[in-house]
């Protein structure tokens, strides 16, 4: 078995998209990012890299090459997972905190986790996924965290 632990942040900006999980979520704020600022997939990139000591997002797509500006998050989480895979790992489980004041994620629960699966390839009940406000400590960010499971 191998457990793996990622994380990241971005600040919110007015009138940037806001994507989580793959899904463009209504917002007034979104993610100040080099890519789409996706921190839920980022941090899951970041914890099937470490799994397998293969470094992280930054040194796989680094945000001083012009080829990842805008990019969606999903193309460095799929990448991540097929180098797990090509390693022998097999994805058992992730489990995932989004840490968000507003807006508002319970009504966007059940799409952030069907687009986990798919990405995944998990089903439902492999994929844990919380939602934490900062308590007003850190209101203009996003952020997340998250734990993966792999067998090899």
């Amino acid at each position: 078995m191998r457990l793996g632990y990622g994380e990241d942040s971005h600040r919110l900006l007015k009138g940037k998209p806001l994507y989580l999980c793959g899904l463009l979520i209504p917002s007034p704020h979104g993610a100040l990012a080099h890519s789409d600022g996706d921190a839920p997939l980022h941090a899951l990139t970041d914890a099937l890299l470490s799994a397998y000591g293969l470094g992280d997002i930054g040194l796989l797509f680094p945000d001083t090459d012009p080829a990842w500006r805008g990019a969606s998050s999903e193309v460095f989480l799929k990448e991540a997972l097929r180098l797990v895979e090509e390693r022998g790992g097999k994805l058992i489980q992730v489990s995932l905190a989004i840490i968000l004041d507003q807006p508002k994620l319970s009504p966007y629960r059940q799409g952030l986790q069907e687009n986990l699966s798919r990405l995944l390839r998990l089903p439902l009940d492999r994929i844990g996924l919380t939602f934490k406000t900062s308590e007003g400590l850190a209101p203009e960010h996003v952020q997340a965290r998250a734990v993966v499971l792999l067998e090899e």
